[in-house]
């Protein structure tokens, strides 16, 4: 029997400092709003989301400051590298990602976008509140020791 050629989860962009900076409470997988240039500059792999966040306007959550360089070979009909992207979700997903961030001051953070195995761009998108500076230290504390006591482990065996 013949095997599927199937595609592997292909990550373009990951933020990394989220985790550092924020406590993730829930991940949801979401679709992008793109146009052709876009998807093509993001597979070329240039993409960054490190600083940006997802915002609700009207009854809508949009991606904003995600920065999607511009494709090279698209000269006049290329795609503004900064705007506001849409996320497509379901209306109860918004209603709740919503209701979160307007009761309990959470904040919509990208973790990675991606390429699935249909080849769609999709964004893993966070609800996620702020740490504060003893918080992140703690945290700091709690990897360097994990990595002390590796260490010392291998030495000793």
């Amino acid at each position: 029997m013949a095997e599927k050629n199937e595609r592997a989860i292909k990550v373009v962009a990951e933020n990394r400092k989220a985790r550092f900076n924020y406590a993730i409470d829930d991940t949801i997988e979401v679709g992008i709003a793109l146009t052709g240039t876009e998807v093509k500059s993001i597979r070329n792999g240039k993409t960054t989301i490190a600083e940006s966040y997802a915002d609700a306007r009207g009854s809508e959550i949009w991606l904003i400051n995600a920065n999607i360089p511009e494709y090279l070979q698209a000269n006049r009909f290329n795609h503004e590298p900064k705007r506001p992207r849409k996320l497509l979700l379901h209306r109860k997903q918004i209603n709740k990602l919503i209701g979160a961030v307007e009761r309990e001051g959470m904040t919509l953070i990208p973790l990675k976008l991606y390429f699935n195995e249909r080849g769609r761009a999709k964004l893993q998108l966070a609800l996620a509140k702020g740490k504060k500076l003893h918080d992140k230290r703690e945290t700091e504390k709690k990897r360097d020791w994990s990595r002390e006591k590796g260490r010392l482990l291998r030495s000793r065996g």
